[in-house]
């Protein structure tokens, strides 16, 4: 099984203590193209993860091949995909990766966004963002951390 989240943080605490618990994750994919390709970013990361759980970093285009690498480790178990942004999710899907469902745990604010939630913030184009994986039958699930309400309606 995949978790697919979008959190601009990518790996941090929150994933660490409480939804590699909730998944029973035994892997995890961080899906960014700046990451993929920084060593010191890859090593940083890697500090804040148990020896027990499998991380892997892979660019947007890398993504199919490494979700099918994974998914043939019987030791890798559910895996948790952390992409940092809508637009790379949506890549990734122009690229063939199907989710059903995402869960929107953070995007910061900023100038021109829009405050849903306490942790979710939308500029124009995350939003449109979301109406494409809307319109492509994904449930939107916006949550933090697991054990906040779900709420999936953005507008």
């Amino acid at each position: 099984m995949f978790w697919v989240r979008i959190d601009n943080r990518l790996v941090h605490g929150q994933i660490i203590e409480t939804w590699l618990p909730y998944t029973h994750a035994k892997s995890i994919i961080v899906a960014n193209d700046a990451v993929a390709d920084d060593c010191l970013q890859q090593q940083i990361m890697s500090l804040a993860i148990p020896q027990s759980v499998s991380c892997f970093f892979s660019s947007i285009d890398d993504l199919q091949e490494s979700v099918m690498n994974v998914g043939a480790d019987s030791k890798c178990g559910n895996t948790i995909i952390l992409f940092s942004s809508c637009e790379d999710l949506r890549l990734a899907m122009e690229k063939g990766f199907k989710i059903s469902t995402v869960n929107i745990g953070n995007i910061h604010y900023g100038p021109g966004k829009k405050q849903i939630s306490p942790s979710v913030a939308l500029s124009s184009d995350d939003e449109s963002c979301l109406h494409f994986f809307k319109g492509q039958g994904i449930e939107l699930d916006f949550r933090c951390v697991p054990n906040d309400p779900v709420q999936v309606r953005f507008i």
